[in-house]
């Protein structure tokens, strides 16, 4: 068992900032990202005995990460909506947080965070440089699909930023 902890550990910790990323892209709260972040975590435990390598490990760290952040989503939307310790005046720092001092990084997260939970999951695995065919094969979908839903995605995308230049 120590060994499957310490093999999962170096796994996790070599792609974890793809589960930054997913949290970042599905809550725009502190406390839920930190929320997100542990259940990502603990469904990747549970499933990683199971893991049968017949995909690369970040692609099936992607899949597990994204169903969880729609499933937390759809559950999440739900529920009342809670006030965050920094709503309350309570600093504490944020470690899932990537640096956005770029105004246009802002601008894109901005827009993203307007896409349907699918869209944001393509968006996210094409921003994260992964090929058509890993796409396909953490979201399920077939390759060609891939392609066209990528394209609408990005038109819409084109649309909501051209909305906030102007309004810049």
């Amino acid at each position: 068992m120590a060994l499957l902890e310490a093999e999962f550990t170096d796994l996790l910790n070599q792609h974890i900032g793809l589960i930054y990323k997913v949290c970042n892209i599905y809550c725009a709260d502190k406390e839920d990202r930190r929320d997100l972040f542990q259940e990502i975590v603990l469904q990747l435990w549970k499933g990683y005995a199971g893991f049968k390598q017949e995909a690369r490990f970040s692609t099936w760290m992607y899949r597990v990460a994204l169903n969880t952040a729609i499933s937390n989503y759809r559950r999440v939307r739900s529920r009342p909506r809670r006030v965050s310790l920094e709503d309350a005046g309570i600093d504490i720092p944020d470690p899932g947080a990537l640096p956005t001092a770029n105004e246009s990084v802002k601008l894109l997260y901005q827009a993203i965070a307007q896409l349907t939970p699918v869209e944001k999951a393509m968006i996210l695995l094409h921003l994260d440089g992964c090929t058509y065919q890993e796409m396909a094969a953490i979201t399920g979908i077939s390759n060609n699909n891939v392609g066209v839903k990528l394209n609408r995605i990005k038109s819409k995308l084109e649309k909501i930023l051209a909305v906030y230049g102007n309004n810049i």
